[in-house]
């Protein structure tokens, strides 16, 4: 199935693996890739040099293209982008907006440039500076997230710029890859659907909490980051939202306390790092606190397997998954779902199915 997306990137299905923290490494992107899917490798919780080495690592095991996502604002995203250049990664992926600059530096070493994006203001403004194309994610998705369902978000992004638009959130099959090529995407990016695979390094108790999660059980809460953010509801999660200003700044310090043993950081930089978070939003200093160890939260999940310290970021998608396929296999039956679907919708004549 070509696509804009397909022709642009060089994979052979329209689909994206998101860029995960501490899930989309290179076994996961590896898989992926070989797969002819497009595996974005999380960089935000790598050093540098651990980049170089996952890049290195796929490059290794696979000649299919793949992506690295960045944060823009980063202290050494330069030297990120370096990384990509000089390792010939096939796409760069942006969690915040890049800059004009960014945008360009990496366009003229012939990287395709595709920053995600929440809003259509957003949309408008990185098509505006150059960027290849824009993965859009709805509210469904997991993570941080929006306010407008990938239904209503998707045609707006779709009719505001004349670059590539990918959705995300909320897809998880091939009648979503369908439905967003009827909206006028060039394909999908899933997230927790590749978190769900057997060849996701995350932790099979981990894995087992998704796939018993229901829908119902997927939330959007503030309590964390003061972000919105969508997760499994958890006894932390009910804990931190239940907790007054006082409680939740002592369980606030006490988790710091271990997540700064596990991550080597030094209280002073754990406060930057939270500071740098509050600015410009109404944030306690609870919320400061975890800010600043967000990533340590989910690393206690998707690596340490502590569910009872952690959060587990997921789209709403999670509550209708049941199994835990290769990657292979899960773009496989992707693929066939979506073929098998344009086949059997029925004419515009309303005589028998498409040609």
């Amino acid at each position: 199935m070509e696509t804009a997306l397909t022709e642009l990137t060089g994979v052979r299905h329209p689909i994206v693996q998101t860029g995960m923290g501490w899930v989309a490494g290179p076994r996961l992107v590896t898989a992926t890739a070989r797969a002819g899917a497009l595996g974005i490798l999380a960089s935000a919780t790598m050093t540098a040099d651990e980049l170089r080495a996952a890049v290195v690592k796929v490059k290794s095991r696979t000649d299919a293209p793949f992506g690295v996502n960045l944060r823009a604002d980063a202290a050494d995203a330069r030297e990120r982008v370096r990384i990509i250049v000089e390792e010939g990664v096939r796409v760069a992926s942006f969690a915040l907006a890049p800059s004009r600059e960014l945008i360009a530096e990496l366009k003229d070493a012939g990287v395709v440039v595709v920053p995600s994006v929440g809003a259509r203001r957003h949309a408008e403004k990185i098509a505006a500076w150059g960027a290849d194309a824009v993965i859009v994610q709805g509210a469904e998705g997991g993570g941080h997230t929006g306010e407008v369902a990938t239904s209503v978000l998707l045609p707006q992004v779709v009719d505001a710029v004349d670059i590539p638009v990918v959705a995300a959130g909320g897809f998880h099959d091939g009648r979503g890859l369908v439905a967003a090529l009827a909206y006028g995407a060039a394909g999908i990016a899933m997230g927790t659907r590749f978190l769900l695979t057997s060849d996701s390094p995350v932790p099979d108790p981990v894995k087992a909490a998704y796939l018993a999660a229901t829908v119902g059980d997927v939330t959007v809460t503030t309590a964390v980051d003061g972000l919105p953010h969508r997760m499994l509801r958890t006894d932390l999660v009910a804990s931190l939202e239940r907790a007054g200003r006082a409680r939740a700044l002592a369980e606030a310090v006490r988790r710091a306390a271990r997540f700064r043993k596990l991550s080597g950081l030094s209280w002073a930089r754990m406060v930057r790092d939270g500071l740098a978070m509050k600015h410009g939003r109404d944030l306690s200093w609870s919320q400061v606190l975890l800010a600043a160890n967000t990533p340590m939260l989910l690393r206690a999940a998707m690596v340490e397997g502590r569910t009872d310290l952690g959060v587990m970021a997921s789209g709403q998608i999670a509550g209708m998954i049941e199994d835990l396929p290769s990657c292979e296999d899960l773009v496989r039956r992707v693929m066939s779902e979506a073929h098998h679907v344009l086949r059997t919708l029925p004419s515009p004549e309303g005589v028998g199915p498409w040609p």
